[in-house]
């Protein structure tokens, strides 16, 4: 009996061996297969499918030329020269052939980079063209490695580099239409996903091989003529050059519909060399980024609220004194003498900031800047022409520019009669342009805009639709015709013979101090001129306004900004084939 009684024990004790293992089997293979299978599905993924990036090309850009697309910005392949130190083999031999062949383009001190043997990677050459990593591949250098790389070619040189920006080392692009318009120039890339064998082979059959095609940046054509833009370049330097100006700005804009012709800054730079800048105020475009007191411009506008808003017109007259009290402030004109009973048209001609201010009171009770006046300046300066509003312009980098408002507690009287005549107000080159074109297309405000249309993949050119006016009934036509002929009569007055006989053209100087730590400084002021021209009062086809400034240089708007007007101008009448009045 006890021999039985062992062996049943030892059964017993075998069965339940058993189950223990086969329990650990069970619970193992559910932790395996379970609980791990994501992992271990990632691992054989890791192994058996192959990932690679499709980069998307990002997208040129154009100008007009005329009615057709001509290319500003394309894209180049270059090739990086790197090297893993540990495996060359001839070390001279790679430091005199990147010599010869890529000079220009290897990196400082590159022949030490190959002493370091414990690196596996050292770029020793950058933006080296195909044929030059032709002739280094062909030397069969141990240890060199390429790496194919998409750079920007300008075709047009330096042409509109402020409005253009530059692509940085990174692919993002950076200031212009480069920097506003990236996620649509970089286009989204591609990927592909291949399930292969053991010997790496791609395995055509099943559902896990992805191939998702990468989606191109858009080509833009921006609004800039080609022909424009240079001409507006040309003199802009050459005017700088005479003038030993530190900075000269010019806006050329249609104002029919808002589209920017051309946009110039001198000095400019070189986007495709944009890594040589040392300055990096060059990359700013002024006409957009750099507010400023307008000065007498804005008398235009002032004019405009007036006579929309009945209370005077061309012919008015009012008593000037050369000086007006506004509180406890005395507010004189630049030129004296033009004294007595005088017509706002010669307050116009002469720019005399008494005229303006008066019209400003005339906007409240007739002697006082009245919360009435200012709450209609400030409807006409900030609500109707965008003054201290972004113009939502396609280009990285706009300024807002200031005005206080009536209700805030700097908005008073005092800052208001300066406002009249273009001080206690920063505003930038396009906002103001944008404002003027609505005074003189008869009350249509446009949103300034550099993008015209794209060009799609097989070539064809897709322009945007007409612009459309963001707000209508800016001034009345009426208002719109006496603001032009006043502008005409002061440009005939001030400046005679100085356009093209038969033509149509009009404009207002501006001198604008500049505010150095709190304070308005002597020694520095800002030359500026807005204008307009056409083939008749009734057709004008461009407005055109130009900054001339410099630190610690004194600048005017008849002697040094109306020069530059009047060159473009001219040129312009011709360019455009404008046909002359009756």
């Amino acid at each position: 009996m006890k021999p039985q009684l062992l062996k049943g024990s030892r059964s017993r004790y075998l069965a339940g061996f058993v189950l223990v293992i086969a329990v650990i089997f069970v619970v193992r293979l559910f932790y395996l297969q379970v609980i791990q299978h994501g992992h271990y599905t990632d691992l054989a993924n890791a192994e058996q499918v192959k990932r690679e990036r499709i980069p998307a090309t990002r997208g040129e850009i154009y100008a007009l030329s005329g009615d057709q697309p001509v290319k500003l910005v394309m894209n180049e392949t270059v090739y990086t020269v790197f090297a893993d130190p540990a495996t060359v083999s001839d070390k001279q031999k790679v430091i005199d052939t990147l010599k010869s062949v890529a000079g220009g383009n290897v990196v400082d001190n590159f022949g030490d980079l190959l002493n370091n043997k414990e690196s596996r990677y050292a770029v020793l050459a950058n933006r080296v063209t195909r044929t030059q990593a032709e002739k280094i591949k062909d030397q069969k250098l141990t240890g060199i490695g390429f790496q194919a790389v998409s750079q920007r070619v300008y075709p047009e040189g330096t042409l509109a580099a402020q409005v253009l920006g530059f692509v940085n080392a990174d692919g993002v692009g950076n200031y212009g239409v480069e920097g506003y318009m990236n996620k649509q120039l970089t286009g989204t890339d591609g990927r592909l996903e291949t399930v292969t064998d053991v010997s790496d082979v791609p395995l055509t059959i099943g559902d896990r091989n992805i191939r998702q095609p990468a989606v191109n940046g858009q080509n833009l054509v921006l609004t800039l003529d080609r022909n424009v833009q240079s001409k507006v370049e040309e003199v802009a330097k050459s005017y700088g050059d005479k003038f030993q100006a530190g900075n000269v700005s010019v806006l050329v804009m249609n104002p029919n519909n808002g589209k920017v012709m051309a946009m110039a800054n001198y000095p400019t730079y070189d986007p495709a060399k944009y890594y040589q800048v040392t300055n990096p105020a060059l990359f700013n475009n002024e006409t957009i980024s750099t507010p400023y007191e307008p000065g007498s411009d804005m008398k235009t506008y002032t004019m405009a609220a007036a006579i929309d808003k009945g209370v005077a017109k061309a012919t008015d007259t009012y008593d000037n004194t050369d000086y007006i009290k506004v509180g406890d402030r005395t507010i004189t004109n630049a030129t004296h003498g033009i004294t007595g009973n005088i017509t706002f048209q010669t307050a116009m001609n002469w720019s005399l900031n008494t005229g303006f201010v008066t019209l400003g009171m005339r906007l409240g009770n007739g002697t006082e800047i009245t919360d009435q006046a200012r709450n209609t300046l400030y409807e006409y300066f900030h609500d109707k022409f965008g003054i201290g509003q972004m113009t939502g312009i396609q280009l990285a980098n706009e300024s807002k520019g200031i005005i206080i408002a009536p209700d805030q507690p700097d908005g008073n009287a005092v800052r208001y009669s300066n406002m009249t005549f273009g001080q206690g107000l920063d505003a930038t080159m396009v906002q103001v342009s944008a404002g003027f074109s609505s005074i003189i297309n008869g009350g249509n405000f446009y949103q300034p805009t550099i993008i015209d249309g794209a060009v799609t993949d097989d070539g064809t050119f897709k322009p945007n639709a007409d612009p459309q006016p963001i707000r209508t009934g800016t001034v009345k036509a009426s208002t719109s015709e006496q603001i032009k002929d006043m502008t005409h009569t002061a440009r005939q007055y001030s400046f005679p013979g100085k356009d093209k006989s038969g033509y149509y053209v009009g404009g207002k100087t501006g001198t604008s101090q500049v505010i150095i730590n709190g304070q308005y400084s002597n020694d520095t002021t800002i030359g500026t001129y807005l204008g307009w021209g056409g083939g008749s009062i009734d057709d004008p086809q461009y407005v055109i306004m130009v900054s001339v400034s410099g630190d610690h240089k004194t600048f005017g708007g008849a002697q040094n900004a109306m020069p530059v007007f009047t060159d473009i101008s001219n040129w312009l009448l011709d360019y455009l084939k404008i046909q002359p009045k009756g």
